[in-house]
């Protein structure tokens, strides 16, 4: 059984859009297994708070904004609220690596500081060996970059931050 790339996109919407936080399949030599968000999020609680600063996979934005109130300073969640004020998202549709250019020795797509409008291709999200262009839904400046380079990112994880009135 294998599986065509339209497939492969259906079942992680499917994926992503339950509540599970992990899903394999297989039969004989194909084999398919997907992690939500809500997979890092089990991780993390079933482990001691100290082992969250050794996670490498997400960046320490994404770490610190899923850790409970109490772990963090009270100062720097209201902080980051005010600088957020305002903004739209560019979320990641899909499950994979983060890639701010389609090669190494081209231009990232968009920089801080980009004008962008709907439509505009922003990054790219590979995914079991296929590269997704990904669009924006929003328009607007690019105010903040929160993904690095080469970086896995989850369904619906935040990978720009847009002033609208840019």
């Amino acid at each position: 059984m294998a599986m065509t790339y339209k497939e492969i996109k259906e079942l992680l919407e499917i994926v992503g859009e339950s509540d599970l936080a992990e899903f394999k399949l297989k039969d004989g030599d194909f084999e398919v297994s997907i992690r939500t968000g809500s997979y890092s999020k089990v991780k993390m609680t079933s482990q001691p708070m100290m082992a969250a600063p050794a996670m490498t996979a997400q960046p320490i934005q994404q770490v610190a904004a899923s850790a409970p109130a109490s772990a963090a300073p009270a100062a720097q969640p209201a902080a980051e609220a005010d600088s957020t004020e305002g903004l739209l998202e560019v979320k990641s549709p899909i499950v994979g690596t983060f890639y701010r250019s389609a090669s190494p020795d081209k231009p990232a797509f968009v920089s801080i500081g980009d004008t962008i409008s709907e439509g505009s291709v922003v990054c790219i999200v590979e995914a079991m060996k296929l590269f997704n262009e990904i669009e924006s839904e929003v328009a607007g400046k690019i105010v903040k970059v929160l993904v690095e380079d080469a970086s896995p990112v989850e369904y619906d994880q935040v990978l720009f931050l847009v002033d609208p009135k840019g």
